[in-house]
């Protein structure tokens, strides 16, 4: 073929790779990105995943991938304009190079909405994808298996397609893959289909996946420790027969090494898995406690701040809510005080209010579980942030019943008596119905309840005639001497001076 002929062929392809080499640079800055939209991008660039020249179908690919990661409108038109199908048929087809790319932009698209995600599927994008798990190239897989994920990320029938498209099979062999990336990746894609309902999660159960991801809670990379964490809690979270799975792959004590990790979403990925595991049965919370688990989620609500205290808090509510046993455990653990400092200093009402929760769980069982938090004074702090005027609705609801738990356990009468002083009538009865109960019985209670001050301060409670609050106190005024009740009577001297007047006019 002549010179003359073959030149122009030449410069249209040295054109052509000039073009989307260029686009593909500058989509790379969200700056760009609306003018390129403007000028119809997307249309120019659809007939380039077929061209003849695999760099320039590559780069066509790389170009669409960064425009549709931008935003949901640019993804949107990446699936208006039909190009998906083209990027499935091609997945089959073409090198390595171009997988890579082809997965980038339908994991670009999916990773928006779960509308999009399903247009993605519907394109006949997973078993094009599920192919390239068992690509020889580890970076193959890696692209298919993030695809996989933003896929299943969305929703239950969503990670439902993944798993009958067979993809979980295949990510637990490449979990056990020596590629650092490409377990990562796949620990990530197993939590995002286990974490929607229990049939998703014995599905990668059933696959073998547990003692694999068990296996790597103590490898030395601190992101995949974090993504193995994670997907282990999303597994346990469902049911008691899965979180026994979990456990039976003999994560304890292991896994509580990781909640004093140096990588800060490590120990709250572990510290979410170990609450997983806390909230299902006494034997598990047994199991977690005997494990040094209730001391070391101790110490991490202590060196936590913020967010990352949920988790643990959580846990030390759920082992103390099964029994007295499990929550005296916490009480020698320590455990008062960080729940109490959070339940004061937190700035945010949802860690304060599962504090409060916390708290109250721990205190519900015995008298010496209340005694045991009435000398922390946590009852005043209960009360202090269900009065306040800012809580929240949830955090007054769980203060109020955190104390109501105390209160009717504790028989430690010099703890309720600075809530005679402060508390509202509504909280007030349910402490003089506590005197109520324990003074009769305890002689001594009852003579400190005089010389402490608090038997004046409940003769001066202002309680509606017939309320229950009047009951109690008329109940705890019949237990001393009539002559005792009047003297410590709020109007006791007006009435002594007016008879000394009347006795003077005599």
């Amino acid at each position: 073929m002549s010179r003359a002929v073959l030149a122009p062929f030449e410069a249209y392809q040295k054109a052509r790779v000039t073009f989307v080499q260029t686009v593909a640079e500058l989509a790379q800055r969200p700056q760009n990105i609306e003018a390129l939209q403007s000028a119809g991008v997307m249309a120019l660039l659809r007939p380039l995943l077929l061209d003849n020249v695999p760099s320039i179908q590559q780069s066509a690919a790389l170009a669409l991938g960064r425009l549709a990661n931008y935003s949901d409108e640019l993804a949107e038109a990446v699936v208006s304009n039909e190009i998906l199908p083209q990027l499935v048929y091609s997945l089959s087809e073409q090198n390595r190079f171009y997988k890579k790319a082809a997965a980038y932009v339908l994991r670009s698209v999916a990773k928006h909405s779960p509308h999009l995600a399903k247009a993605v599927v519907n394109s006949g994008a997973l078993d094009a994808l599920v192919n390239c798990l068992e690509e020889f190239d580890p970076s193959v897989k890696e692209a298919a298996a993030l695809a996989l994920s933003c896929i299943a990320k969305h929703n239950h029938e969503l990670a439902q397609a993944v798993v009958d498209a067979g993809a979980v099979g295949l990510l637990v062999l490449c979990v056990q893959e020596p590629e650092l990336t490409l377990k990562r990746i796949s620990a990530t894609a197993l939590g995002e289909v286990a974490k929607h309902t229990e049939e998703l999660a014995q599905a990668v159960v059933d696959q073998g996946a547990v003692p694999y991801l068990a296996a790597l809670i103590s490898h030395p990379d601190a992101q995949l420790k974090r993504y193995v964490c994670q997907c282990l809690a999303q597994i346990a979270k469902h049911t008691v027969d899965l979180a026994e799975v979990v456990v039976e792959a003999e994560i304890f004590p292991r896994i509580l090494n990781c909640l004093k990790d140096i990588d800060v979403q490590v120990r709250k990925n572990a510290a979410t898995c170990i609450r997983e595991i806390a909230k299902q049965t006494t034997e598990l919370a047994k199991l977690i406690v005997h494990s040094g688990g209730a001391a070391a989620t101790v110490d991490y609500i202590s060196e936590s701040k913020g967010n990352a205290r949920l988790p643990g808090i959580m846990t030390l509510g759920y082992i103390s809510a099964f029994d007295d046993s499990l929550a005296m455990a916490v009480i020698v653990s320590k455990g008062i005080a960080p729940l109490k400092e959070a339940l004061t200093n937190e700035p945010e009402d949802h860690l304060k209010a599962a504090a409060a929760w916390s708290l109250g769980q721990i205190g519900r069982h015995t008298a010496d579980h209340a005694k045991a938090l009435a000398e922390a004074d946590v009852p005043a702090h209960l009360l202090a942030v269900y009065m306040l005027e800012g809580s929240s609705k949830d955090l007054k609801d769980k203060s109020k019943k955190a104390l109501k738990n105390i209160i009717q356990m504790c028989t430690h009468v010099p703890a309720l008596e600075p809530l005679l002083q402060l508390a509202p009538n509504n909280i007030l009865a349910y402490v003089c119905a506590q005197f109520a109960k324990v003074l009769p019985t305890n002689l001594d209670a009852k003579r400190t309840f005089v010389q402490s001050g608090g038997l004046p301060e409940d003769l001066e409670i202002q309680a509606e005639p017939g309320s229950k609050l009047k009951e109690y106190i008329d109940e705890i005024n019949q237990h001393y001497p009539s002559d005792i009740v009047n003297f410590y009577s709020p109007n006791y001297a007006d009435n002594l001076l007016k008879r000394l007047e009347e006795y003077g006019g005599e």
